[in-house]
């Protein structure tokens, strides 16, 4: 037993990093505990295309699972990986439901997106195509989805309903599920308030416990075997995906993944003190463990798997090594024996009106939104040129119910400001590129 305690320390080079073993668990625990409510939420979103909710919940454990391990034992950084959220709501709501995609070829999007990101990153033309996005595009885009998925949460709770004259309006809040999500939103806010560690999942939890007595919830049990992945497994459409009219797609797939990684290492790597002389080591490892993770996630049956914020609270804890993404890794892998947990939080509950509510997992879609505002600080209100677009961007996003459209106006507005104020030459000839490619694809959607 001390012998392999001591090739684990020296492996990961705790010592080096002035850690311990014990030290690294709790830290991958913990953020096991603070980013968990993925598999309750990303089952409940992107089985909504007609994907097998159980296939989707395997494949979220497994997929965070292998990208996860292959951080902690490949590139050493206690940094946890999972479905993304705000891919999820692309791949979800804008490619299959609102463009009409099948789940099999968005997946095949997302896998041909993995494989374009490792070319990208073992050419090193990754960190080129950084430089020319304008950052407050950048912090937009985050924000925007964050409103987006924001929104989705307050549909799924009942909170927002359609309506004919003003569009949405204010739905049933004191129906039964309305009134469990509101439950569930105040008490997952008092544990974040109060720093308890996993206080999303808890949030769930208790809220779930509530809504087995409120008749809202049915108890189906707590252990059994994981659910087959067979439905979903290795059922994405290349061949589908290769369509010229999905490249946008692909595109931005590509531009979310991108900047969601970017900017995770970056935070997780400031506050571990992973940075030095302004670079983060073993950066070009990290970003093909991102690549690579979206792959095994596509070829599982989930969308683009990416690095974890919530992985900040391992490093708070104490992770200083890649132990602590192996704790959390493993945690996922555990996490498949509780199917029937799952299923009975993210399943939804079938209201009156005939949709399909999610009052347990809608409060953190609503929370994880908030959560995702942080970048508008970030961007130069003062300059037109850069808010402007960048407000469009956060804007369109909800409004339009499209992180696509978003994205596209963005660059468009921000691609025309810049050159009719006469500060052209601020911006990359590849912007303008993209912003034409954005326009043509608006023609092109006008014209089908």
């Amino acid at each position: 037993m001390q012998r392999i305690r001591y090739q684990v320390e020296k492996f990961f080079k705790l010592k080096e990093l002035n850690t311990d073993l014990r030290t690294e668990v709790l830290a991958g625990l913990t953020t096991f505990m603070t980013m968990a409510y993925i598999i309750f939420v990303n089952p409940a979103m992107i089985s909504q295309t007609g994907i097998d909710f159980g296939s989707a919940m395997t494949a979220t454990c497994i997929s965070a699972a292998v990208a996860t391990i292959m951080m902690g034992l490949y590139v050493n950084y206690p940094i946890a990986l999972a479905a993304g959220m705000g891919e999820n709501a692309f791949f979800t709501y804008t490619v299959c439901l609102t463009m009409g995609i099948s789940w099999q070829v968005a997946l095949g999007c997302v896998f041909i997106e993995g494989i374009i990101f490792i070319i990208l990153t073992l050419t090193k033309i990754r960190q080129k195509l950084i430089d020319i996005i304008p950052p407050s595009i950048r912090y937009a885009t985050a924000c925007g989805i964050g409103l987006l998925i924001a929104f989705v949460g307050l549909i799924d709770a009942g909170f927002v309903v359609g309506h004919p004259a003003t569009l949405v309006t204010l739905g049933d809040i004191i129906s039964p599920p309305a009134i469990l999500a509101i439950f569930g939103l105040i008490i997952t806010g008092v544990l974040l308030v109060k720093k308890i560690r996993g206080a999303i999942l808890w949030g769930m939890l208790i809220a779930a416990v509530a809504g087995i007595f409120m008749d809202v919830v049915k108890f189906q049990g707590l252990v059994s075997m994981p659910p087959s992945i067979a439905p979903t497994f290795m059922k994405m459409d290349i061949r589908g995906a290769l369509n010229l009219g999905l490249v946008s797609i692909v595109f931005i797939f590509l531009f979310m993944d991108l900047f969601d990684t970017v900017g995770t290492l970056a935070g997780v790597g400031e506050m571990g003190g992973f940075i030095k002389d302004g670079k983060l080591p073993r950066a070009g490892k990290a970003m093909l463990t991102d690549a690579v993770g979206s792959c095994v996630g596509a070829i599982c049956g989930t969308p683009t798997v990416t690095a974890y914020i919530e992985s900040a609270s391992g490093i708070a804890s104490g992770g200083r090594s890649g132990l602590a993404s192996v704790v959390t890794g493993v945690a996922f892998l555990g996490a498949l024996f509780f199917s029937p947990l799952i299923k009975m939080i993210g399943g939804g509950y079938q209201a009156s009106n005939g949709f399909l509510l999610h009052p347990i997992t809608s409060p953190a879609l609503i929370i994880v939104g908030s959560m995702m505002l942080h970048s508008v600080t970030k961007i130069d209100w003062k300059d037109y040129s850069e808010s402007i677009p960048a407000f469009i961007v956060i804007l369109m996003m909800p409004l339009t119910f499209s992180i696509a459209t978003g994205i596209a106006m963005g660059f468009v507005s921000y691609a025309a400001l810049k050159l009719l104020s006469g500060r052209g030459k601020e911006v990359s000839w590849l912007v303008y590129l993209l912003a034409a490619l954005f326009i043509l694809r608006f023609i092109y959607l006008k014209a089908m």
